[in-house]
């Protein structure tokens, strides 16, 4: 059984990635062009779905009375100036946009499954934490069919 400690740093980690997302997404939905509007809603909807993941998250730390971490990771904010360097070069386009989205995704769908595989969790949190992954699997494979479209047209 993992202590309070360690359990809290594996949650801490997930809220971080739901941090990233939540700002990858705004950085997405700032960088849209007029005719990339229609993506506008996905990207608000998929900030809304890391905001449930994160209050999820807190609920369990607070149960363990840990704090959430309020920030981001290093990776991710790495990530993000990343995506806006690539961006002056890419013009924000809607294939890159869409790229860098599935590649935090990736990123999202890497830390849950090494969270998952940790050993010594209490059950209920292994169970949230799958559950969760399944959720933001979803939203991965919408991005990558968002993006395989471009590819095909």
């Amino acid at each position: 059984m993992k202590t309070n400690n360690e359990t809290a740093e594996i949650l801490n980690d997930l809220v971080q990635i739901n941090n990233d997302r939540i700002e990858g997404y705004q950085t997405a939905i700032d960088n849209l062009k007029s005719e990339d509007n229609d993506l506008k809603p996905l990207f608000v909807s998929l900030i809304g779905e890391s905001q449930q993941c994160k209050q999820a998250l807190s609920k369990e730390l607070s149960l363990l009375e840990e704090d959430t971490d309020e920030g981001t990771t290093t990776s991710g904010a790495l990530y993000r100036a990343w995506m806006d360097v690539k961006a002056v070069f890419t013009g924000h386009n809607r294939k890159s946009i869409l790229e860098n989205c599935e590649y935090g995704e990736d990123a999202a769908q890497k830390a849950y499954k090494d969270a998952a595989k940790e050993e010594g969790l209490p059950m209920h949190l292994r169970e949230l934490i799958l559950e969760q992954k399944a959720t933001l699997r979803q939203s991965h494979d919408k991005i990558k069919q968002l993006r395989d479209q471009l590819v095909e047209s």
